[in-house]
């Protein structure tokens, strides 16, 4: 079952049908430098084009850095690595203000210099290698798109999208990212080992002379007007309610929440989960040059949204079920058009 039908500007159809073939050229443009990844790649674009940001997990070695890396170098934006370790401090992501003297009237007054937050493109990586005070420092970034140090509030560039790798959490040196900082990616993109074809190809593109060449595909201004048009598509009242009852039920006082849910989770998603399905899901049929949303379009974008935000607990760790189990569950159960 299906939205009901479009309504979309005539100029906006025409748009979307472009929309398809600048999605391929970054398609293209990434694959000269990565191998394989499809999967990630993918959701990586749909968060691009919906305005949001983007944690991928997984352990080293996975290309994870190399991908964003790699998504800086094909587009036209500009792009800032912030390596998170345990020193960090705040005040080394956003910036700070220090005293500047004029060498005219000797008077002195605070002068702001910007943090590496202030690009388009951040790359934050291992971002769970430093303590959740630090952590924290991205916060308002990634909610307001601004930084406020002391009484002042320096408004970030436009577009601003935070790509942050992290590292399992059962590895040493690790921090549990909190739940509101989480909360604040639209997507978690788990990366997994390549087959043994793709690693015989990585193994000989690395280790000989050749350097990718990339070129960019997309500047600011064109990736504001996608995140524009990705609002406009429509999505049905069916579609709304089939992701707010998705996201509902994986609360486990929610009425409509089953029991196995009620058994092996702690905390369910935020009805910030329910506004960044709907809005994937819009971002994956304007990438697909659909002019509306579907049910699929849901589910196939409902594990990256979801997987960070359902908490399981202490029965759920005793009895070895995971998050992606119980997810798999909910969305085999939680049929469309269902009330």
């Amino acid at each position: 079952m299906n939205a009901s039908p479009p309504t979309v500007p005539g100029g906006d159809v025409e748009a979307i049908e472009r929309l398809a073939d600048r999605r391929a050229a970054l398609v293209g443009q990434l694959g000269r430098a990565v191998v394989g990844q499809r999967d990630v790649i993918d959701n990586v674009l749909l968060t691009l084009f919906a305005g949001g940001h983007t944690l991928i997990t997984g352990v080293p070695g996975l290309a994870k850095t190399l991908l964003v890396r790699s998504l800086g170098r094909a587009l036209d934006l500009a792009f800032s690595r912030i390596q998170f370790t345990p020193d960090l401090m705040p005040s080394d992501i956003t910036g700070t203000e220090v005293l500047e003297e004029d060498v005219d009237t000797g008077r002195r007054r605070a002068v702001f210099i910007p943090g590496p937050v202030f690009a388009n493109l951040v790359l934050a990586d291992e971002i769970n290698r430093t303590p959740p005070k630090t952590q924290a420092a991205m916060l308002e970034t990634m909610q307001e798109r601004q930084v406020t140090v002391g009484t002042k509030t320096y408004p970030l560039p436009r577009p601003f999208h935070v790509f942050a790798t992290q590292n399992p959490i059962e590895q040493e040196g690790t921090y549990v990212l909190p739940e509101a900082q989480a909360d604040r990616f639209m997507f978690c993109i788990q990366t997994t080992y390549p087959t043994r074809a793709e690693e015989e190809l990585v193994v000989r593109n690395t280790t000989g002379n050749d350097v990718a060449d990339m070129k960019p595909v997309l500047d600011g201004p064109a990736l504001l007007e996608i995140q524009r048009l990705v609002r406009s598509l429509p999505a049905s009242d069916d579609i709304i309610r089939h992701a707010v009852r998705l996201v509902g039920r994986t609360r486990p006082e929610d009425e409509s929440a089953p029991e196995y849910v009620r058994e092996f989770v702690r905390w369910g998603a935020s009805p910030r989960a329910s506004q960044f399905l709907v809005l994937a899901a819009k971002a994956r049929a304007a990438a697909l040059g659909r002019l509306c949303a579907d049910f699929d379009d849901v589910t196939q974008v409902a594990r990256q949204v979801l997987r960070h935000r359902v908490l399981a607990n202490f029965n759920a760790r005793a009895q070895k079920v995971s998050v992606e189990s119980l997810l798999d569950r909910l969305l085999a159960d939680t049929r469309p058009g269902a009330r």
